[in-house]
């Protein structure tokens, strides 16, 4: 994958593009989407799409990175790790709450998981842009609290994804089965509540 995102030519239509075939993707998937309506969308011609993108599936997968990057990784990278370890875990937990029941975190997750299991190159690609960036960001943290001796973690990336599930409970689940659309900030609270209170009664200090 690494080396076909070299092949990527940006240029003066390159957002306009990637805006294009967002809206496209998100609505379509990636099977049901065509070039045809990408370009469309994009308010591009075919051969000025494919300068860009030769394939769909490098466009596509250039759309989820760089979307996830923004969305997601900015999110985590703004919080201030120097503050006391339950605040941290409370902004964390609150930010990742929130892009798992956003519109474009619940849509990408059912892109993915419809095509992952005829393009795995494609689930790949998700795990690396998506839960592989919040693996690595709470692993990262989680080394400077065991350093500065607020954390007691014996496998750092075992409790990163033990962190990252107790954020997706009850919420996570309802929205993307559309059992509920929307949530309160209450109910929000709540789990990120629940999320950093589990954690640290395992390893907390």
């Amino acid at each position: 994958m690494t080396a076909q995102i070299t092949q990527i030519r940006k240029g003066r239509k390159y957002e306009q593009v990637l805006q294009g075939a967002r809206e496209v993707f998100m609505g379509e998937g990636f099977e049901g989407a065509s070039v045809d309506d990408i370009a469309r969308a994009a308010g591009v011609s075919k051969a000025t799409l494919y300068s860009y993108f030769p394939d769909k599936r490098l466009l596509f997968l250039e759309v989820t990175r760089t979307e996830c990057t923004a969305q997601a990784g900015a999110a985590l990278s703004e919080i201030n790790t120097a503050r006391p370890v339950a605040e941290v875990l409370r902004e964390t937990a609150e930010r990742m709450i929130a892009f798992y029941t956003s519109d474009f975190g619940l849509r990408i997750f059912r892109v993915f998981i419809a095509e992952s299991a005829r393009f795995p190159d494609i689930g790949r690609a998700f795990y690396s842009t998506g839960p592989q960036m919040a693996r690595d960001y709470l692993v990262n943290y989680f080394e400077q609290a065991v350093a500065r001796g607020e954390l007691v973690i014996d496998d750092l990336p075992l409790a990163a994804d033990q962190f990252h599930e107790l954020c997706r409970a009850d919420l996570f689940y309802r929205a993307i089965l559309n059992v509920t659309d929307s949530f309160t900030p209450e109910e929000c609270a709540r789990v990120a509540r629940g999320a950093v209170e589990t954690f640290l009664a395992r390893y907390g200090t």
